[in-house]
């Protein structure tokens, strides 16, 4: 039972994104479009592969391959050039990218504006993946477990250290410490020139946005209309990033405080305040006496976090928090979960070889101590450990400063209350681009905004600006009202 409830948080943890294949090699440095594979294949889009550097310190050695689609815009009269995406993660797979953005209706004048172009990112799926060779018992997610003391940290960090050490010894350690954002822009820029654009615009979410803010740090004079939503902040999936979680649930409880008081018939309370009441009750409940089927304080806490990405999980986090109160056995879930593993893994590897962790368990211990105050509700899982404080390579780069130089095109627009990339962190975006960017902000709660929510203010600020260039002179707040 206990692995069933872990496939269940898998699956509500990660957005998946079908990992899709390439049917169609190229020669190096172009790109030979052919029909995408079975589970891929979609009206207009093709797909293809690019070699790239392994290491761009060393061009001429070996190459990895990177897996790119283009759905082609139909209408040449208004075609501008090309889009490129990601779907955030990192470590989530893009080539079905543009079609689902289709799905989710992106405008017409968007699909005829631009060529959406999507790929794996180094590392994931289709392109030369990375591996930690984990198996099922090591984790659904690496946000860490919520660590109630010193101890429960020092254990974390004992599995920690197990999963960096196979990462360090696997088949695909010889890429290892080169799977970072930076390399990642590096490949976009060689993907703008394997399609032959002088520029390429952009649209990228969650983890992209940071993806994004490197590319156009890094080849400003290269970039177009930059539109990112719900962004990290200007360092990415560093340290300080991963304790933001802790300021995230905060920001969005209240959401589902108001949802659940609003329905007696959960009886989780009658007012936001006795369900967030509640929420410790059964975090403690869980904490003394986990249930028979493994659901502990800790799994409580993660799930919870978990379904606060979208406000279509709050039912279904209301009716897991009726059922957990009641003692009654939780519903097998007839889903079948993702394969996580590479998702997971790559993951990994760019958030650790990204930026300088720290290594010492004691710095985890007086932040989890900080923050399990600071933040009650989460703070303990988003200061705990990870791999990343015993990754077996250093950086080869410091991290890509994201600065105010470069023309003024970018537009980001970030909800109120985003669990997984909270406003504090795309303020400090913001203020790191300086004029180079406008921020639109949607009063309204969950993860991603641009087609992820109905509001037509937001929406359509975003579409002007990818269509036109247009943005609004100054910041902007967008109301709560739905389209």
């Amino acid at each position: 039972m206990r692995k069933s409830v872990l496939a269940v948080l898998a699956a509500a943890l990660v957005a998946s994104l079908t990992q899709a294949g390439v049917s169609v090699a190229a020669a190096p440095g172009t790109l030979s479009w052919g029909a995408c594979p079975e589970g891929v294949a979609a009206p207009g889009l093709e797909c293809s592969t690019l070699d790239v550097p392994l290491d761009y310190r060393a061009p001429g050695g070996r190459t990895i391959d990177v897996a790119v689609s283009r759905l082609g815009s139909t209408n040449k009269d208004k075609r501008r050039g090309v889009l490129l995406t990601n779907t955030g993660g990192p470590g989530g797979a893009g080539l079905t990218f543009p079609t689902v953005l289709r799905q989710l209706g992106l405008p017409q004048e968007v699909l005829d504006s631009y060529d959406v172009i999507g790929f794996d990112p180094r590392g994931v799926g289709r392109s030369t993946p990375v591996t930690c060779d984990r198996d099922a018992e090591q984790g659904f997610s690496n946000i860490p477990p919520y660590a109630r003391n010193a101890a429960d940290v020092a254990n974390r960090a004992k599995e920690a250290a197990v999963i960096a050490k196979q990462c360090g010894s696997s088949e695909s350690a010889s890429v290892l410490p080169h799977i970072t954002t930076a390399n990642t822009a590096r490949d976009m820029d060689r993907i703008r020139e394997a399609l032959g654009e002088s520029k390429v615009s952009y649209f990228g979410i969650s983890y992209g946005t940071y993806l994004g803010s490197v590319y156009t740090t890094l080849f400003p004079r290269r970039s177009d209309r930059f539109l990112i939503d719900s962004a990290t902040g200007p360092g990415g999936w560093d340290a300080e990033f991963s304790r933001m979680f802790g300021q995230g649930v905060e920001d969005r409880f209240p959401d589902f405080a108001k949802f659940a008081a609003a329905r007696p018939e959960y009886g989780l309370g009658r007012t936001p305040e006795q369900v967030t009441a509640k929420y410790f009750e059964l975090a403690g409940r869980l904490d003394a006496t986990p249930r028979p089927d493994g659901v502990d304080g800790k799994l409580f806490r993660q799930l919870t976090f978990s379904q606060l990405y979208y406000d279509s999980a709050l039912p279904a986090l209301a009716e897991i928090w009726r059922v957990l109160d009641t003692g009654s056995p939780l519903p097998e879930s007839p889903a079948v979960p993702p394969d996580l593993g590479n998702q997971q893994d790559s993951q990994l590897h760019v958030i650790c070889n990204d930026s300088d962790w720290p290594e010492a368990a004691g710095t985890y211990q007086r932040n989890v101590a900080v923050d399990r105050i600071r933040h009650p509700m989460f703070g303990a899982a988003a200061a705990n450990i990870t791999p990343c404080a015993f990754w077996p390579s250093e950086p080869v780069e410091p991290p890509v400063k994201i600065t105010d130089h470069g023309p003024s095109n970018v537009l980001i627009v970030q909800n109120l209350r985003d669990p997984a990339t909270p406003l504090a962190g795309a303020r400090k975006l913001r203020q790191a681009f300086g004029d180079r960017a406008r921020m639109v902000t949607a009063d309204q709660g969950g993860h991603l905004a641009y087609l992820f929510k109905d509001n037509r203010c937001a929406n359509d600020i975003a579409t002007k600006f990818l269509v036109t260039g247009e943005r609004p002179r100054h910041d902007f707040a967008c109301g709560a009202e739905p389209a």
